[in-house]
């Protein structure tokens, strides 16, 4: 049997302070909590996926470990860089778009729809209402 991948269910991360993770998701995502699963807290990223925040004691940070995470276009990325930067003085990591670490070190990288190296997500339904194309024809 071939195996069939759909997307990525979910990610995790970790924090220090999950009501301060929560209330940052929050606010620069603007994601919905769920309730109950695995982890301290589970925010929605999308129709079928979340992010499950898990508390510890203690912060490792990776150089080069990170996930993405889509917003709709360039003025919801830029969106994303204004608050970041203003409202949590954190910084941008050269060279990205909007590359940047939460205030636990974690890195996350934010693109838009409207970036053809996604063509790979045409098939998925939020996508097509959205109606994002990717060249003129």
């Amino acid at each position: 049997m071939t195996v069939q991948v759909y997307g990525v269910n979910h990610i995790a991360i970790e924090v220090d302070d999950v009501q301060k993770a929560v209330d940052f998701y929050s606010d620069v995502f603007n994601l919905e909590m769920l309730h109950g699963g695995e982890g301290a807290a589970w925010c929605q990223l999308g129709a079928h996926q979340f992010l499950a925040i898990f508390e510890v004691e203690e912060l490792h940070p990776d150089r080069s470990k990170h996930f993405g995470i889509m917003v709709r276009d360039e003025a919801q990325l830029a969106a994303v860089r204004e608050k970041i930067i203003t409202k949590y003085g954190l910084e941008t990591e050269p060279g990205f778009r909007c590359d940047f670490r939460d205030p636990f070190g974690n890195r996350i990288q934010v693109g838009d729809l409207h970036d053809e190296s996604l063509v790979w997500m045409l098939p998925y339904q939020e996508v097509q209402e959205a109606g994002i194309k990717f060249s003129d024809d």
